[in-house]
């Protein structure tokens, strides 16, 4: 668990590689400046929002880089890079509100079954990693909000990797992971 200051401290930092984004400017991050925790290797995902609607959400699922790097490089990704929006302007920035989830490191679900995979997930708990050959996609711990019932998780996970909703192969993957998340005010 990461102190109320680190949290403080990650979402400025977002704020402000966001920010200079829009200036077309780039955040050259001092790693020396930031506490050790903050430099240690860890995966997350900043999700932006206007209005309470998604304006973009980009991250890591692994451990990769430094947090501070990550969390700079995925809210900069998620504003300007996020595919299914128009980047973030500057007139933007009064009303985006950034939320950060760091993740814990993926760890398999072992299952016989869509039946047997269903009855091992946690709601609200677990965010999944789908992976069936070239298929690949996630859902955030956050998505239970909008999609409570575990079937309908399952299902709309799948239509997200680009697979039906009802598809089932023995080669299909299942990871999960949990996420610490903090949003500012």
């Amino acid at each position: 668990m990461l102190a109320e200051s680190k949290k403080s401290e990650l979402l400025k930092l977002a704020r402000e590689t966001i920010t200079l984004g829009t200036e077309a400017k780039k955040n050259d991050i001092n790693f020396e400046n930031y506490s050790p925790v903050l430099q240690e290797q860890s995966a997350s995902f900043v999700t932006l929002k206007i209005n309470k609607q998604l304006k973009g959400c980009i991250g890591s699922l692994q451990a990769r880089r430094p947090l501070v790097l990550d969390v700079a490089e995925n809210a900069f990704a998620a504003a300007f890079q996020d595919t299914r929006f128009a980047p973030v302007i500057h007139s933007d920035l009064e009303l985006l509100r950034i939320s950060i989830s760091i993740l814990s490191k993926p760890e398999k679900i072992d299952f016989s079954s869509e039946t047997d995979l269903i009855g091992q997930l946690r709601p609200h708990e677990d965010g999944l990693i789908l992976q069936d050959n070239h298929h690949r996609g996630t859902f955030l711990p956050a998505v239970w909000e909008s999609l409570g019932d575990p079937n309908e998780f399952l299902a709309q996970l799948k239509v997200k990797a680009g697979l039906e909703k009802n598809y089932w192969s023995g080669d299909l993957q299942i990871q999960r992971y949990t996420t610490e998340s903090f949003s500012e005010n």
